[in-house]
């Protein structure tokens, strides 16, 4: 059995050991062992938010301005008026913030489209909305300038984002889709519907038709009655 003696230093060390592993719940006499290469974890909050998206725009203004192969962490940081300990809050490299900036232009095309389309309820009206989005986004996408002067960058960038796109549409798209066929009695391909419609855009913004891209709904009307008329089977 443990005598008197040792059982208080045992009741002392144990709560000693409470204390400490309290403290670091706390995060307090804790420290973070350095990790090269490795991205920080950081709390999000407004502020936070709101850094991040400084930090993507000036990356954006930076990437337009002198392409992907130039940009450097300092010009970021003087373009979003943050200083380099801030930046390495959030970003771990060039490479790592390039990637972020990918993702953010993505979901902030998805994100577009929704909101440009979930109020419709109606398959048609929903049809109209996403033809409006897709001329509007033609009207005012600075993918273009980013194909000047970051042809590689851009070029991965449409790769990484084309298939999640397709899917994106299918989705925006399904209850037009299931309207048709009911409609007409056909099983389409919304597959390969919705990937013509990226091509499209793509396509657009590689060769650019200026006066004729208003007759986009004109063009996609008729693409998509000979798709019909043809009763694709494959989904």
């Amino acid at each position: 059995m443990t005598d008197l003696g040792e059982q208080g230093k045992t009741d002392k060390a144990n709560k000693m050991d409470g204390t400490a592993r309290g403290k670091k719940s706390l995060g307090i006499g804790t420290r973070t062992p350095k990790q090269s290469g490795a991205v920080i974890k950081v709390r999000r909050n407004k502020r936070s938010d709101g850094t991040i998206q400084s930090i993507l725009s000036a990356t954006e203004e930076i990437l337009l301005r002198s392409g992907a192969e130039r940009i450097s962490i300092l010009d970021v940081c003087e373009e979003a008026h943050i200083s380099r300990g801030t930046f390495y809050r959030y970003f771990s490299s060039q490479e790592d913030l390039l990637d972020a900036y990918s993702r953010y232009k993505r979901d902030q095309f998805h994100t577009s489209l929704h909101d440009a389309t979930d109020a419709y309820v109606d398959p048609d009206e929903r049809l109209q909305a996403v033809v409006r989005y897709i001329d509007n986004y033609l009207e005012n996408t600075r993918a273009r300038q980013l194909l000047v002067v970051a042809p590689d960058y851009a070029l991965r960038f449409f790769q990484r984002i084309f298939q999640d796109s397709v899917v994106r549409f299918q989705d925006v798209l399904r209850t037009v889709f299931d309207a048709w066929e009911e409609r007409f009695g056909v099983q389409l391909d919304r597959e390969m519907i919705c990937e013509l419609m990226i091509r499209y855009i793509l396509s657009e913004v590689l060769v650019p038709s200026g006066p004729e891209r208003r007759n986009v709904p004109r063009k996609i009307g008729r693409m998509i009655s000979m798709l019909m008329s043809g009763k694709v089977a494959r989904r």
